[in-house]
């Protein structure tokens, strides 16, 4: 008898079969999940190209100010360098002192008066606050589009399971308008539930590992630039600026 049905294409063979031949509350649900897979791709591809490229020159500013010998070298280093988090960073700190990104004087016409310890440690931690303020605003900015992908990770199996519950009414609908329990009334309706469900875990799953590991990178990014801001808050205190 299924052969039968089969042969005369009244069964579905095939999943784009049972796609073409579903419901149109279960092709809405499949509609709604292929737009979900093609906005966490290009965010994972989006948002995964510009974290490695803030991260690698962010860690390259860095490491040129690390072996810098001085505020002049500093000062050489942010005028040429290219923009990045960490080449932010510097400026937003030498702003906080007040001096000019633009100026080549970073010898002793720029210092500041001796400050009492109690000042100098007020003026430290001032500086801190201002340079974490910067991190939290790169970190935001690189990240703005990780709760959605965060989102659609959690989100799709639900509409998955949605997409499996308009199957299985379709099932028994089948069932009532043909009078029978057999296994070509009841079989279109699960197998049309189950590519629902399977069309969920292959947006859910690539956009849960796309998030762990997008947001790893944001954190070691964020590690990096609280290394950095410390860095450069020594560099200040020992050239006598704070």
């Amino acid at each position: 008898m299924i052969l039968l049905l089969q042969a005369a294409g009244a069964v579905p063979t095939s999943a784009k079969e049972l796609i073409l031949h579903a419901s149109t509350a279960t092709q809405v649900v499949l509609v709604i999940l292929v737009v979900l897979s093609l906005v966490s791709w290009a965010i994972m591809l989006g948002v995964g190209r510009e974290l490695t490229r803030a991260l690698r020159a962010s860690t390259e500013f860095a490491r040129e100010v690390q072996r810098s010998g001085g505020l002049d070298s500093v000062g050489v280093a942010v005028k040429h360098a290219s923009p990045s988090a960490s080449h932010r960073l510097l400026v937003r700190a030498l702003q906080f002192i007040g001096t000019s990104t633009g100026r080549s004087d970073y010898g002793e016409e720029a210092a500041v008066a001796p400050l009492s310890p109690t000042a100098a440690a007020a003026r430290v931690e001032t500086l801190r606050l201002v340079l974490d303020a910067e991190s939290l605003s790169e970190r935001d900015r690189l990240g703005r589009f990780l709760p959605w992908l965060a989102t659609i990770g959690s989100a799709s199996p639900l509409i998955g399971l949605l997409g499996t519950v308009l199957g299985i009414i379709s099932a028994f609908v089948g069932i009532a308008t043909t009078g029978s329990g057999n296994l070509s009334a009841v079989a279109p309706g699960v197998a049309e539930a189950l590519v629902a469900t399977a069309a969920a875990l292959s947006v859910a799953i690539p956009a849960t590992f796309g998030y762990n590991i997008l947001a790893n990178r944001l954190n070691r990014l964020d590690n990096l630039l609280e290394g950095f801001g410390t860095t450069v808050i020594a560099l200040l205190v020992r050239e006598g600026r704070i």
